[in-house]
C-alpha cells in the first residue's frame, strides 16, 4: 500500500499544466523522430538530451519519458507501412504488420500496435510500482564487487546478444570503454589519453559521444547510401482505424503473452527489446501452427500484437531496472542514465531515498504518457507517417544542424564539435561494417562504474581477487551471466547446424 499511496502523490505533482505538457511534448517529438526511418527511440533521446538541460530533473525526465515510448510506437508505424522499421526494436513488426498493410488493414495494423504499446507499457508500469522499491532495498546490499559483477554481466550480455558476431559486439564494447577512460583518473590524478588538450582533462561529454554515434553517425550513413536506395512507398490508409470485436478478441491473448515475455526482459542487459519481440513473434506463430486455419505469412494480427506488446514491456521494466539499481538495459536507458548524472543524479537504491519526489512524480507520467500516446496515435498515425515524405537531403541537413547546435549549446567548445565530428565518422564506420552500436553505449556509461567498483574492492582486500567473487550476489550475477552466454552460444550453433542441412 505504500507505493500505492506514493504514486498518488507522483500522480498530483504529474497532474500540474506544465508536467502535463512536457508529456505531450515528448510523446509528439518521440513519435516524430521514431516514425523516421534509421532514426528510431534511441535516437530521439540522444537528440533531445542537450535540450532538456534547460528544464528542471522532473521536467525533463516526465519529457524523457514522453520520448522513450513515443519513439517506440513511431519505430512501429515505418515497420508497418513501408516495411522500414524506425529501429531495430520493431524488425519483428514488419512480418506480418507490413502484410497487414499489402492486404489494406493497414489502420487497423496501426491500432493493433498502438493498443499492444499500451498494454504492454501498462503492465510493465504496474510492476515497476509495486517492484522497483522493493528491488532498491535489495540493492542497498550492493557493493564495489557486486556493482562490478553487474557491469561485467552489462558488459559481456550485451556485446554477445546484440550482435551477430562475438568479436563485433566485443570491438563496439572495447570503443565505448575507450572513449569512457580518457580524462583525469579519479584515484590517481594520472592523465589519461588527453594527448596534452587541456579541454580532455573532464573526459568526453556524454552527449558528444551519443550524438556523435547514435545521430551523426546515422546522418553519415545515409548520406553514403543516398543513390542508392529508393525512397520508401508509403501506402495509403483507409478503412476504419480501430479494430472490430472479432480483431480485438483475437489480438488480446497475444498483447498479453507478449507482455508477459518482455517484462523479465527489462531488468537483463541484453540490448534491448529485439529478443523479446521475437521471442513473442516466434511464441505466436508456434500457436499459429496449431489451428485449422494457419494465418501467419497472411497478415496475422497477433503476429503484431505479440511483438508490439514486448518490446513496450521491455521498455517500462527497463526504467525500473534503472532507477532502483543504476543498471542501463539497452542503449537508450544508458543515455537516460547519462542525463541523470548530468543533474548531479545517481539512479539506485538511494535514489528512492534522496529523491523520492521526482522518482514518483516520473513512475505516475509514465501512466499519463502511455494513454497520451494510446490518444495521439490511434487517430494521427496516418500523419506521422506522412513525415517520411519529407526529403531526405533537407532532413538529415536539419538534424546536422540540430546536432551541432545541440552539442555547441552545452558546452559552448569548438573542440566539442570537432570531436562529435570524429566520433560521428566512428560511428558511420561502425554502421557500414555492422558493429553493434548498443556496446558503445554501455560501456562509456557503465564503464567508469566498473573501473572504480575494480579498484576499490582491490584497495578494500589489499589486492585479494577472491573477493569479487565472495558474495552470494555477486556469485549469482556471475551465474546469470554464464546463463546468457550458454543460451546465445547454444542459438548460434543450431543456426549454423539449420544452415549447414
Amino acid at each position: 500500500m505504500e507505493s500505492v499511496d506514493l504514486l498518488l502523490g507522483g500522480l498530483e505533482q504529474a497532474f500540474t499544466p506544465m508536467n502535463l505538457l512536457w508529456v505531450v511534448v515528448g510523446a509528439l517529438l518521440g513519435t516524430a523522430v521514431g516514425v523516421l526511418p534509421g532514426l528510431g527511440s534511441s535516437m530521439a533521446v540522444a537528440l533531445l538530451l542537450p535540450v532538456t538541460f534547460t528544464l528542471d530533473p522532473t521536467s525533463a525526465f516526465i519529457m524523457f519519458a514522453g520520448v522513450y515510448f513515443g519513439g517506440l510506437f513511431g519505430d512501429s508505424t515505418m515497420a508497418i507501412l513501408v516495411n522500414t522499421p524506425g529501429g531495430s526494436t520493431a524488425i519483428a513488426s514488419t512480418f506480418e504488420g507490413h502484410r497487414m498493410t499489402l492486404s489494406g488493414r493497414a489502420p487497423q495494423a496501426l491500432a493493433t500496435a498502438a493498443i499492444g504499446a499500451f498494454t504492454g507499457g501498462i503492465i510493465s508500469v504496474v510492476i515497476v510500482v509495486l517492484f522497483a522499491p522493493k528491488l532498491a532495498d535489495l540493492a542497498i546490499n550492493f557493493g564495489p564487487p557486486e556493482y562490478l559483477a553487474l557491469s561485467v554481466l552489462a558488459f559481456v550480455a550485451t556485446a554477445t546478444v546484440v550482435s551477430t558476431s562475438f568479436a563485433k559486439g566485443l570491438t563496439s564494447l572495447a570503443f565505448g570503454l575507450g572513449f569512457a577512460v580518457i580524462g583525469i583518473d579519479g584515484i590517481s590524478g594520472a592523465q589519461r589519453f588527453t594527448f596534452g588538450v587541456p579541454q580532455l582533462f573532464d573526459g568526453i561529454s556524454i552527449i558528444v559521444i551519443t550524438v556523435g554515434v547514435l545521430a551523426l553517425g546515422e546522418v553519415f550513413h545515409v548520406a553514403s547510401r543516398v543513390h542508392r536506395t529508393r525512397p520508401a512507398r508509403l501506402h495509403e490508409l483507409e478503412g476504419r482505424p480501430y479494430l472490430s470485436k472479432a480483431e480485438f478478441r483475437e489480438a488480446a491473448p497475444a498483447w498479453v503473452r507478449g507482455a508477459s515475455i518482455g517484462a523479465p526482459f527489462g531488468v537483463v542487459p541484453v540490448g534491448g527489446a529485439e529478443i523479446p519481440s521475437f521471442l513473442a513473434y516466434g511464441s505466436e506463430r508456434a500457436l499459429d501452427r496449431r489451428r485449422r486455419d494457419p494465418q501467419f505469412g497472411k497478415g496475422a494480427i497477433r503476429g503484431l500484437a505479440a511483438p508490439e506488446a514486448a518490446g513496450n514491456a521491455t521498455a517500462g521494466t527497463a526504467i525500473g531496472a534503472l532507477l532502483a539499481m543504476g543498471l542501463p538495459t539497452s542503449a537508450t536507458a544508458a543515455i537516460m542514465l547519462a542525463a541523470f548524472r548530468q543533474y548531479g543524479l545517481q539512479p539506485g537504491p538511494l535514489l528512492f531515498d534522496r529523491s523520492a519526489d521526482l522518482v514518483w512524480t516520473l513512475l505516475a507520467s509514465l501512466f499519463i504518457g502511455l494513454v497520451v500516446l494510446l490518444v495521439l496515435n490511434l487517430p494521427f498515425a496516418p500523419l506521422w507517417a506522412k513525415l517520411v515524405k519529407i526529403p531526405r537531403h533537407y532532413l538529415y541537413a536539419g538534424i546536422t544542424v540540430f546536432c551541432g547546435l545541440g552539442v555547441y549549446a552545452t558546452s559552448a567548445s569548438v573542440v566539442d564539435l570537432v570531436l562529435v565530428l570524429g566520433i560521428g565518422f566512428v560511428g558511420f564506420l561502425l554502421r557500414r561494417f555492422d558493429f553493434p552500436l548498443a556496446p558503445i553505449m554501455i560501456g562509456v556509461v557503465l564503464g567508469p562504474l566498473a573501473e572504480t567498483s575494480l579498484r576499490n574492492a582491490l584497495l578494500s582486500s589489499g589486492g585479494e581477487y577472491g573477493v569479487l567473487v565472495d558474495s552470494a550476489i555477486s556469485q549469482t550475477i556471475y551465474g546469470a551471466l554464464l546463463l546468457i552466454v550458454g543460451f546465445t552460444l547454444y542459438r548460434r550453433l543450431r543456426a549454423v547446424a539449420g544452415r549447414d542441412v
